[in-house]
Order: structure tokens, then sequence, then C-alpha cells
């Protein structure tokens, strides 16, 4: 087995002294995606958030490509700059047109000028079907019209690590099955992906592998058609019976 993208080992996380993650280990092979399903509070967000550094682990290690990136001496913003990250809240910036929110990394982190960075840009928004909204700003779109382009931002800088929170959870309805189209591209042109998801049949679809997070404890992981159709634990058994009645 060739080393995973992402390498996360006896993850632990405690706020205060409540423990958040117990021991979790969780790989990502390349070109994979791995979705993290779980009730609210089971540990899902705060472990993506471990993965890109914005929570700092108490104890385990977590290693990007190889290089163990839990080091307290690792430069938190250079691990950052390899890793693309889309939030359940779009999170772009209100006074920035499209195009500039997706451009954004590629020329204040990676240095890209503005004119290769645009064209980049206009690639990406045409691709997800938004060009034409390239200088509106982000008022001006519905909310699955802002997710993809809070995704079309992520990939921008072509990044090792794609980290997707549960990126459906607010918007309406109608709009979430765009929004899970443009991950199922990703997959397809071979992005690396971590998930959490609340889209049970999404991830039966569209994950290589499937990890069940209840209390901050990895119970049940493994193919989808394992885990989502014939789990193994019965905590597992109550979770999907209560999720996908």
């Amino acid at each position: 087995m060739s080393t995973p993208v992402l390498d996360m080992r006896g993850i632990v996380k405690l706020y205060g002294t409540k423990p958040v993650l117990r021991g979790v280990d969780v790989a990502v092979q390349k070109h994979t995606v791995v979705a993290l399903i779980g009730a609210s509070g089971s540990g899902k967000s705060t472990l993506l958030k471990t993965a890109n550094l914005l929570e700092r682990i108490n104890d385990g290690q977590i290693f990007l490509s190889g290089t163990d990136i839990s080091d307290p001496k690792v430069e938190a913003d250079a691990v950052r700059a390899r890793i693309g990250v889309v939030f359940q809240h779009y999170n772009l910036f209100p006074h920035l047109s499209v195009l500039d929110n997706v451009t954004l990394a590629l020329r204040k982190v990676h240095g890209v000028d503005k004119a290769t960075a645009a064209q980049r840009g206009l690639g990406l928004l045409d691709r997800i079907g938004l060009a034409e909204n390239a200088r509106a700003f982000p008022d001006r779109l519905s909310g699955g019209q802002q997710q993809r382009v809070a995704i079309a931002r992520a990939v921008a800088t072509d990044p090792e690590l794609l980290l997707l929170d549960e990126i459906t959870s607010a918007l309406d309805p109608q709009l979430v099955g765009e929004v899970l189209d443009l991950v199922t591209e990703l997959k397809t042109a071979g992005s690396t992906i971590l998930m959490a998801t609340h889209e049970i049949g999404f991830a039966r679809r569209v994950a290589d592998r499937v990890v069940f997070l209840k209390d901050g404890v990895v119970v049940e992981e493994g193919p989808p058609s394992q885990v989502l159709d014939a789990p193994q634990h019965e905590d597992t058994r109550d979770f999907l019976s209560r999720v996908m009645r």
C-alpha cells in the first residue's frame, strides 16, 4: 500500500477536560474518498479541523503525504496551503466578486500572477456553470451556487487533500443535488477527499470507505457495502436505522 495522503493515528482532542476525539485512526489514500458519518457531536467536524491544524491535537500524530504535520514546529499556514477546505457555511468574502473569491488563495498564498489566476478561476467557474457570475458578488447567488463557488475556491490551488465538512447541511433540499454532483465530478477527476456528511445515500455511491464515529471513537469502518448495507456493530445499525427512516 502506498503512503496515504492523510494518515491520522491515535488522535486525541480535549476541550478543557472533555474528550471529543479518543484515539481516532483514519487514513485516506490518494485518489480516494473517505466519508465520516455519525450523529452531531460524534467528532466529525473536530477531526476535520485537526487535519487542517485549525485545532491542535492533545495526543497522536497526523501525517500529510508522509510528513508529520502534528509536530509543533511545523508551520501551520504552509500545511494549510496544501489542503483545500469547504465548510458548512460557504464563508465567501462578501466584498469580493465570485472570481476574486475563487482566485484569492492562488494570488495571495501561492503567488500566482493575477492574469494566470483569473484564467484558472474562469475555467473553474465555467466548469461549474457559473462563468456568467464571475463579476457578481456572493449575495447575488443562491446557496447552492455559493457552495459550488466555495468548492471551486478550495480546488483552485490543486490541493493534495480536500476536506468537506457537511457541505450540504445549510442548503435547501432542492439545492443539495447540484453540490453533490460537483463532488462526484471531483472524485471522478481524481481528487483525494475526506468528508463529513449526513447524506448516507451519497456516501454509498461516492465513498471508497466509510468511517462511523460515535462519541469520538471509530466504531466501524470499511467499504460502503459493508458499513452501510451490512453493518457489524449494533451502534452502527442503530444509527443507520434512525437516519434512513
